[in-house]
């Protein structure tokens, strides 16, 4: 494959090196781009440095080219998205060096030269965190986290192991992704202890025994129904999981005097448009309003409970774009909901890194917002994606419009409406301040609709999360009735 690298110093030559040495070679270099347009009477390695006299791209067509090497550290993040989008644009690959400690060892430069992909695309600037403080909430402790084996799961218990706590034990009910992480950490050969549990967080004397046994210092709740349109057709199942599972382990954390409770919610919880949205804010209203409960009745030990918002991550399990990766491999189409769908989209490692961040500095009854950056434009992310694979957007690989699904809106918002939002000393993260009933009532409500749910009447269990979270309003679904009823009920009686 014919190819320019994007640089002139140092690293670049050091790259192109590392690509001469292969065997076989994955590359034919012609030359290189000297960002500043210097330097065309020298050469690198025997190859000539070239001037860009109109765009990349037309150099690269005049040179015969048909990828480019980016190996230039010095590029904004602007300049170098810029770059990418002007070559998939007009068909060409871009590949990128994303880590390499040693610029003198050309095996690794080799082996870190990789596609340019959509999460590059995505990239922000690295977080910083305060290592210190999470190190002191997680040294030497045993942390439990259910959900381990899902895509968040996982990734927390990653970041965990990497401040040396005692013991980790990963709850889950799927049996094989356990067991594929367990093996996953076992080669790391660490110190730690680690404990899996085969389990569901809907039964409550399992959970017991568990805290009873492992005696968690800190607690990372993940285990959730997620997926919006299976729970619109099976909301006793989100109440099961989201709400119950909620309470159990949230129940559990304080009566056997967890350090730290830290819940994974999501942006769907604010003004939700769907039962999983809903249930996951009936869930967020449980746990904060334990913590000022026993906050309030100056309770000798409590737990601090902690919630982190945020929206969709990149690759996890079910989302778009491992869903377009694969409609892609498949020759098409890719499916999109609705030409104007937006979402905000971080990183897996990420959002992880922000709930431990967050875990640190809270002192219970937050809910943390995470910054998700600017939101993106599905049909643009698909188009991206398309020409990264190399194809040709509605020509080789065709775009298909199917219509909103069930509960989805079109924007996620991270702040209810009448939430005031607070700063904290991290920049990416700060505090919704939503309005809590007494736990007494919100408890009530939830074991309520819990019983409902036993009952299995989608109608009623959709009925009492309304009435639990006002401002839920079913969009594109069966339980919209139930809003108008509402409504026409609410004038007749004025």
């Amino acid at each position: 494959m014919s190819a320019i690298i994007y640089g002139s110093d140092a690293n670049a030559s050091a790259v192109a090196s590392a690509l001469k040495a292969e065997s076989p070679g994955r590359f034919k270099l012609v030359g290189f781009i000297d960002k500043n347009n210097q330097n065309s009477t020298k050469r690198i390695l025997d190859l000539p440095i070239f001037l860009i006299k109109k765009s990349i791209p037309v150099l690269m067509r005049s040179k015969k080219v048909v990828a480019l090497i980016i190996a230039d550290k010095s590029l904004t993040k602007e300049e170098r998205l810029t770059i990418v989008d002007e070559c998939i644009e007009y068909g060409f690959k871009v590949y990128t060096l994303p880590v390499v400690s040693d610029w003198d060892d050309e095996k690794e430069i080799s082996k870190n030269i990789k596609n340019f992909e959509i999460q590059d695309l995505l990239e922000r600037k690295p977080i910083v965190l305060n290592t210190d403080s999470i190190s002191s909430k997680l040294k030497g402790k045993s942390i439990l986290v259910t959900g381990a084996a899902g895509s968040i799961g996982s990734e927390i218990v990653r970041q965990v192991l990497h401040f040396n706590p005692k013991k980790i034990i990963l709850l889950d009910q799927a049996e094989t992704p356990l067991h594929s992480l367990s093996l996953e950490i076992l080669r790391l050969g660490l110190s730690v202890e680690v404990v899996n549990v085969i389990a569901d967080v809907r039964d409550y004397a399992i959970l017991e025994r568990l805290f009873i046994t492992y005696q968690p210092d800190v607690v990372y709740h993940a285990a959730a129904y997620k997926h919006v349109p299976m729970m619109e057709e099976n909301p006793s199942q989100a109440i099961f999981t989201n709400v119950l599972g909620t309470k159990n382990v949230a129940d559990l954390s304080n009566k056997y005097h967890v350090e730290r409770f830290v819940m994974i919610s999501t942006d769907k919880a604010v003004n939700p448009s769907s039962i999983m949205g809903a249930s996951k804010r009936i869930a967020e209203m449980y746990i904060q309003s334990k913590h000022f409960k026993h906050l309030k009745n100056n309770s000798a030990r409590y737990t601090k409970f902690i919630t982190t918002r945020f929206g969709n991550v990149l690759g996890s399990n079910g989302s778009v774009v491992p869903l377009f990766t694969k409609q892609i491999q498949e020759g098409g189409p890719i499916t999109i909901t609705h030409p104007e769908i937006i979402r905000y989209f971080m990183t897996i490692p990420e959002a992880c890194q922000l709930v431990l961040e967050a875990c640190s500095m809270g002192n219970g009854g937050e809910i943390y917002i995470f910054d998700m950056g600017k939101p993106v434009k599905i049909i643009d992310l698909a188009k991206k994606m398309i020409r990264l694979a190399g194809y040709q957007p509605d020509k080789e690989i065709k775009i298909k419009i199917v219509g909103l699904r069930p509960g989805e809106k079109l924007y996620e918002e991270l702040l209810n409406d009448s939430a005031q939002n607070l700063t904290t000393h991290h920049e990416k993260i700060t505090i919704a301040v939503e309005v809590c009933d007494d736990f007494e009532i919100v408890s009530q409500q939830v074991e309520e609709l819990i019983s409902i749910s036993y009952g299995g009447n989608s109608d009623m269990i959709a009925a009492k999360m309304k009435n639990i979270v006002p401002e839920y309003k079913s969009m594109n679904s069966v339980f919209q009735t139930l809003d108008i009823e509402v409504k026409d009920s609410y004038v007749y009686t004025k």
